[in-house]
């Protein structure tokens, strides 16, 4: 039995996974190679994941900010999106995982939207888990984008204004289907959140780490799923009643 699954593991985890530059700073290689090197990190990350009874997996890949990036580096990102979904499919297959994208798919290209939309449906019935894939997300377009849809359907006569709710709004956020976001992750050293998953990790357990996202490694994964398994979540609550639940539990 692994750590990870002698402590009660979280059921959606979500990853920031940054320090793919300086790693190839650091290890004195060309540009873009530290972003090929992060991305041959997923997948020992996604199979350890699903071995360990996590439900859904979150991976931040392009954000909403990352389309001010120099136009190499932005063409190269595509890129290895593309790369990145047709190395996937068989995977998902492989271990009856369901794949998904979130984010403004707007500004991708068409062949960049086709793919994701048909990997989409290849593995929607796929249900030991569920990996997503941020693009061309943030938070606040995700939060916007939700108002932008509930006004519509109040003015379509579909909803009236005093059924807006936090339940409400939160069946029109991206992931509104999974569990709310049980542990974030950042590699790289920051100690922000960039705009990633707002509403849905609003009460999620934070874990930050200096090591840079190509340096990432499952033992690491099971530190921080030992840390989370460690901490109380109180929701609100005082911790005498969170221990006085487990006891009449």
């Amino acid at each position: 039995m692994t750590s990870s699954e002698e402590h009660h593991p979280p059921q959606h985890v979500a990853i920031i996974m940054d320090g793919n530059n300086r790693f190839a700073k650091k290890k004195q290689m060309q540009k873009g190679d530290g972003h090929r090197e992060g991305k041959n990190v997923l997948d020992p990350v996604v199979e350890h994941c699903k071995r360990s009874g996590v439900r859904a997996l979150t991976v931040f890949a392009f954000s909403s900010e990352n389309w001010n990036r120099p136009q190499y580096e932005v063409d190269l990102l595509m890129q290895l999106l593309k790369e990145t979904i047709y190395e996937q499919l068989p995977r998902m297959e492989k271990f009856n995982i369901a794949l998904r994208f979130i984010g403004d798919r707007s500004r991708l290209s068409e062949e960049l939207r086709d793919l994701m939309q048909e990997a989409e449906q290849k593995t929607a019935a796929f249900d030991s888990m569920t990996l997503s894939i941020a693009i061309s997300y943030g938070g606040m377009w995700d939060m916007a984008h939700a108002a932008k849809s509930i006004a519509e359907d109040v003015v379509a006569g579909k909803l009236q204004t005093d059924q807006i709710n936090v339940d409400l709004f939160d069946k029109y956020v991206s992931l509104n289907d999974l569990p709310a976001v049980d542990l974030l992750i950042r590699t790289g050293g920051d100690y922000r959140l960039s705009n990633f998953l707002l509403w849905q990790a609003a009460y999620a357990e934070l874990y930050f780490t200096d090591t840079l996202w190509p340096e990432f490694t499952i033992k690491e994964l099971d530190h921080a799923f030992r840390v989370f398994s460690g901490r109380e979540r109180r929701f609100g609550k005082t911790s005498e009643q969170i221990q006085q639940a487990k006891i009449e539990n």
